[in-house]
């Protein structure tokens, strides 16, 4: 999973992307909105309870009674990933959300603030960054401990010093523009400037990497939960999944590969969006 971001990164993932960008854009939106059902209303996908065991049927493969087949206590894998989409998607969304807001206080805050403030953020934003994401996750959850609430703070955290660095990079050239500059000269007040002329212009360009930043968060959350960090069993959880499975590979392999296969599509899916939307804010000069 921690190479994941990397494939997605790889000229040919992206000349392949670029080749068919319409049929790319639509296989994502159609797999993503099939997802956001999954988290609304999963009774609509399966009617199958994710922790209902059943003893006499374990480690049955794919068919037309179980799709993704059974894992050793009899569950139905498909309703399993089903229901686990909605851990792993509203934490990684959540994680995101909370990440942009904390990282555009510290973006701001390192160009608009006094200079004791800006020279402070600065430094410990540089110091973060110089850390592996997952590794400030861990970090979170020693000290906060596991559980679904403590995840999504802890990954939150663990995308702060990007988002801020974005923010203040997009801030900087507002600040020296004529309109700001006219707006402080006309003598309106800070928090009117900040919020009719800053934020608006240094957000939008936010959007697309904050779309592309929930891949990044989801993979985040299932990596926490595969090492027993986040979500616990026997909650429905794509990280849980698979490592439950990975103890029956041989003999079950169908119970790690769909959990699997849903992280691997939900992050792709994300992340070529984000990527098309960043693509056409660069055509209009936003980003």
């Amino acid at each position: 999973m921690a190479t994941l971001t990397a494939v997605l990164r790889r000229p040919s993932f992206v000349l392949r992307n670029r080749q068919s960008p319409s049929l790319c854009t639509a296989l994502a939106l159609l797999f993503t909105a099939i997802t956001l059902v999954a988290v609304a209303a999963p009774s609509l996908l399966t009617g199958v309870d994710p922790n209902a065991t059943n003893p006499a049927a374990p480690f049955v493969g794919p068919g037309s009674t179980h799709w993704f087949g059974t894992d050793n206590l009899g569950r139905d894998i498909f309703s399993r990933v089903v229901h686990g989409a909605r851990f792993s998607l509203l934490i990684g969304l959540g994680a995101t959300v909370v990440a942009v807001v904390l990282g555009t206080l510290v973006g701001i805050s390192a160009v608009l603030g006094p200079r004791w403030v800006r020279a402070g953020l600065l430094r410990l934003v540089d110091i973060t960054m110089a850390f592996p994401d997952l590794l400030l996750t861990l970090l979170v959850i020693a000290v906060l401990g596991p559980g679904p609430r403590n995840t999504l703070i802890a990954v939150a955290l663990g995308m702060v010093p990007r988002f801020a660095r974005v923010i203040r990079a997009q801030t900087l050239p507002i600040v020296e523009s004529g309109y700001v500059e006219s707006a402080v000269a006309l003598g309106t007040p800070r928090r009117r400037i900040v919020g009719l002329h800053i934020l608006p212009n240094a957000l939008l360009p936010l959007v697309a990497v904050a779309t592309i930043s929930v891949g990044t968060a989801i993979i985040s959350v299932a990596s926490l939960s595969f090492l027993g960090l986040g979500v616990r069993p026997p909650d429905a959880e794509w990280g849980v999944m698979l490592a439950q499975g990975r103890e029956f590979l041989r003999l079950a392999w169908w119970a790690s590969l769909f959990p699997g296969l849903a992280v691997v599509l939900t992050v792709v899916s994300i992340t070529t969006l984000g990527r098309r939307a960043q693509h056409r804010l660069a055509e209009r000069g936003l980003a």
